[in-house]
């Protein structure tokens, strides 16, 4: 941050008495959507710039309770506003850098937030997107925003004009020195952290509200036990900030712990699928965190990228998002962690503020898939139709008995809804939503979210167990298996598949090959009804693949009135469409 803080060494060194270049623990090792466009910043430098960055919101008005949205790509100053936020007693609210003006200014609305704080532009996989347009058409529909503050920005804004209704500030007009001192802020361990807004089954974001001290305790001994600690750590969150991935590992669960932590704006497969490996052995990563999804597309590309790469100095890998299958896991582990690295295959959601469930080393070695054991004061419960489930091997709707330090607070201003989605099922338990088994090791295996659970003549089938059956195909690099409305089974079953080889002949043989495999793994009644061969999956930024909007395509629905602002790729969900719509015609002719 050498560049930034030109002209300003003195008023630094009289603040606190510590120059630039002392402390030189780091505390963020920066690396550009360009290479070479990296840089590292010690926790010395950071506190000097959340206090800067403090002292401008404080004299913008922010105060405590204050909610302070940000939208910001994955850079520096983003976690420095994150925590500006928190020394101020403010809430912050993250929005991905990703989202459509409408989903900013929705996002903007729910929140009721006065204070914007985003730049210029941003550049991520080789490609630009002025953030600052995106902005102006979110506050031309209409926010309750009154203040702007643009920081890493040239004093320069298209077309002239900024909005009609709020104010732009620059961050760099902004200084620092004793006489901006801010007192500390008394707050209560049960006042709003920060609200993460998330999508529900209706497709309407919903804000997760988070509290101060009980989230911060569980991401910081979270952060221990799943990833350990020893001196000189480095560790590698491959999720957004803007997703609770990247808040809870990305930022608080290292920082809070005095870990390094890697902030990387670009994408996994630009320049090349060979940019995160390279990446590890730069900065000697010890603990590298993604999703499955992440790995089967880095698994799709020549194997000479990972072979190029040394990765000695990876300790521990974990992943978080979805399902892990057998195939990824065994990848990841030989590939990436040649065969030393425990796999911490976690579970948890943006509700439950961190992970709940994490594999202790013995089944990170030798169990594909299996999320482990509970962590600190988290009690599972199975249900089934008749109640609690105890027996090895069945499967139930996994709920929590009472609470845990890191659990929600609610839905921000909605807190009817919190209590019908989370407490009305089962008395006393919180719904998870996801399905589960507990084999006779007390280990947990996630099996999909309830409403991926399909009835196909009365039979149940987990989705995440017939997506595993479709990837051990030599060329699915990735699938996704839901229901539609069928006559006689009630549901059937419908895949999507993406080739690892968009280009290999004989389609209809792959398809006759995926339901055989369907067949051989599961059973006769798993037999799809249907299989298409497609380009991609439709997915959030963080990876998940988004099963509502394929469920809606095999039942013939319309997505135009579907919020598809939270899609990395809305652009794929036409294409399905049309194959999906050629299939139906094939299937009623006969063909």
């Amino acid at each position: 941050m050498k560049e930034e803080r030109q002209g300003t060494e003195e008023k630094e060194t009289n603040y606190d008495g510590i120059k630039p270049g002392q402390s030189l623990k780091r505390a963020i090792s920066f690396e550009g959507d360009e290479v070479g466009r990296g840089k590292e910043i010690t926790y010395c430098e950071m506190q000097r710039e959340v206090r800067r960055l403090q002292s401008a919101l404080h004299r913008l008005g922010v105060k405590k309770g204050t909610v302070v949205s940000i939208y910001l790509p994955m850079v520096t100053e983003l976690i420095v506003a994150m925590l500006a936020c928190v020394q101020l007693g403010a809430v912050h609210s993250v929005i991905f850098s990703g989202f459509s003006a409408r989903a900013l200014a929705e996002r903007l609305r729910e929140s009721g937030s006065e204070f914007l704080i985003t730049q210029n532009v941003s550049q991520r996989g080789g490609k630009e997107k002025r953030l600052i347009e995106t902005v102006i058409s979110a506050l031309g529909a209409g926010t309750f925003v009154k203040k702007v503050l643009l920081v890493n920005s040239e004093k320069k804004i298209r077309n002239g004009t900024f909005s009609r209704t709020a104010t732009i500030f620059f961050c760099q007009d902004f200084g620092y020195d004793k006489a901006d001192e801010i007192k500390n802020v008394a707050v209560d361990p049960e006042d709003p952290l920060f609200i993460l807004f998330t999508s529900g089954s209706t497709g309407k974001p919903k804000g997760v509200v988070h509290r101060r001290k009980g989230y911060m305790e569980h991401v910081e001994e979270s952060y221990r036990q799943i990833f350990g600690i020893l001196e000189g750590d480095v560790h590698f969150c491959t999720a957004d900030i803007g997703w609770i991935t990247g808040h809870s590992y990305g930022v608080y669960g290292p920082l809070s712990n005095g870990v390094t932590t890697i902030l990387y704006q670009g994408t996994p497969t630009y320049p090349d699928p060979g940019r995160l490996w390279r990446i590890i052995d730069e900065h000697n990563v010890t603990s590298f965190y993604t999703s499955p999804t992440a790995l089967r597309t880095l698994m799709k590309a020549d194997s000479t990228y990972v072979e190029k790469a040394s990765l000695e100095s990876l300790r521990v890998l974990g992943t978080v998002g979805e399902a892990l299958d057998p195939v990824t896991w065994r990848w990841f582990f030989e590939k990436i962690g040649h065969g030393r690295c425990p796999i911490k295959n976690t579970w948890w959601q943006t509700e439950t503020g961190g992970a709940l469930m994490c594999p202790d080393p013995a089944s990170a070695m030798k169990k594909p898939g299996c999320v482990g054991k509970p962590l600190f004061g988290v009690e599972p419960v199975l249900m089934g139709a008749s109640g609690p489930i105890k027996k090895p091997g069945e499967k139930g709707e996994l709920c929590l008995k009472n609470s845990w330090i890191g659990r929600c607070i609610g839905i921000w201003n909605d807190p009817d809804y919190f209590n019908k989605a989370y407490f009305a099922q089962y008395e006393g338990l919180f719904t998870t939503g996801d399905m589960a088994m507990r084999d006779e090791d007390g280990d947990y295996w996630i099996l999909g979210r309830t409403d991926d659970v399909l009835n196909v003549s009365g039979h149940r089938l987990d989705s995440a167990e017939m997506e595993k059956a479709v990837l051990l195909h030599p060329n699915v690099a990735e699938a996704c298996v839901v229901g539609f409305p069928h006559d006689v089974k009630g549901q059937g079953i419908f895949v999507f598949a993406v080739p690892k080889n968009a280009e290999a002949e004989g389609q209809k043989e792959q398809i006759q090959e995926i339901k055989n495999q369907m067949r051989k793994e599961i059973g006769a009644i798993a037999t799809p009804d249907g299989v298409l061969l497609v380009d991609d999956l439709p997915k959030t930024r963080s990876g998940k693949i988004v099963r509502r909007f394929l469920r809606k395509i095999t039942n013939g629905d319309d997505l135009e009135q579907e919020d598809t602002t939270m899609l990395l790729n809305e652009e794929v969900l036409k294409p399905i469409t049309e194959q999906m719509k050629r299939w139906f015609a094939l299937t009623a002719c006969g063909a």
